[in-house]
């Protein structure tokens, strides 16, 4: 089987490469190294440096793909609010660059959407079926992205996949931008500043790792359409949530309290039944051994 990742030199897409190389596929990844990184490349894999809002046509010919796994996008929800045209032209346009080149070489395409950003307020896991209040131009544009998925599966008779994330976390992941508060934390501890927890730090997110996530991927490749979440069920809150990391890095450093960030969702997690049942995946990685695991990665000594 060979794959084509875009944004597999980027934190999850990696994680994604590194599983489908070690079950044999032959993987080449797009990336316009924007926020990627090249020593993110795993060994074995074949980076093309290339921006998915250009034409992908003789990319994804060259690589002669099986099946894409699309996960270059915008991510951070600040910076769409700020500038919603870029973040609709990467996570929209993009897309359907990626779409119009997979249709074209006969490709399925995994896609990777949000959860909470789609969802809105949670009062319970959200199923698939939930009610879908995205408050950001981020969660819009993932959730247009997916719908364009939607469409050319009935279009064109497809078997394209998405796939709604939790928060994910572990090794590679960036501690700037929006959606990276366990490297923030981490990368905190490393450089004696400190932490900064938004409001009451009760709000609660559904933490899931980058390896599990990665694995929940790749075995999507097999389903023929559908949208999965792909978390743990379980929340915890940024309190607990910095409890955790201070006991995995074995410091003891108190945060402090800042003001509540405007519009910032009070619960968010999802239901992961029907990824259970229909991919036949669960997650592996308690959120104790992953965040042991993300501060021995990143607090490695510099080669």
């Amino acid at each position: 089987m060979r794959a084509v990742v875009t944004g597999g030199a980027g934190f999850i897409g990696s994680h994604v490469a590194d599983v489908l190389l070690a079950r044999g596929y032959e993987v080449t990844i797009v990336d316009n190294l924007t926020s990627g990184r090249r020593e993110n490349v795993p060994d074995g894999a074949r980076l093309v440096e290339a921006d998915i809002r250009e034409p992908l046509d003789a990319i994804f010919a060259d690589a002669g793909a099986d099946v894409v796994f699309h996960l270059a996008a915008q991510i951070d929800v600040r910076r769409s609010v700020a500038d919603p045209v870029y973040d609709a032209e990467v996570n929209v346009l993009g897309t359907i660059r990626v779409l119009e080149a997979a249709h074209a070489h006969g490709a399925k395409v995994v896609f990777s959407s949000t959860g909470g950003a789609i969802y809105g307020e949670c009062t319970s896991p959200a199923p698939e079926s939930a009610e879908r209040n995205p408050i950001s131009p981020y969660g819009t544009s993932k959730l247009s992205a997916e719908e364009y998925l939607a469409a050319y599966n009935r279009l064109h008779g497809s078997g394209h996949v998405s796939l709604r994330y939790g928060n994910v976390y572990g090794p590679r992941q960036d501690p700037h931008g929006e959606a990276g508060v366990v490297a923030i934390f981490f990368n905190c501890f490393l450089a004696g500043t400190t932490p900064l927890i938004y409001g009451d730090g009760r709000q609660t997110r559904d933490y899931v790792f980058a390896g599990d996530v990665a694995r929940a991927t790749v075995a999507a490749a097999d389903r023929d359409g559908g949208v999965y979440n792909v978390g743990t069920g379980r929340e915890t809150s940024v309190l607990e949530l910095y409890g955790l990391c201070r006991d995995a890095a074995g410091v003891d450093v108190d945060a402090e309290h800042a003001p509540e960030r405007p519009g910032e969702l009070q619960r968010s997690v999802v239901d992961i039944s029907l990824a259970e049942r229909d991919l036949g995946w669960r997650p592996e990685r308690e959120l104790a051994g992953g965040l042991r695991e993300t501060w021995a990665w990143i607090s490695r000594p510099s080669t």
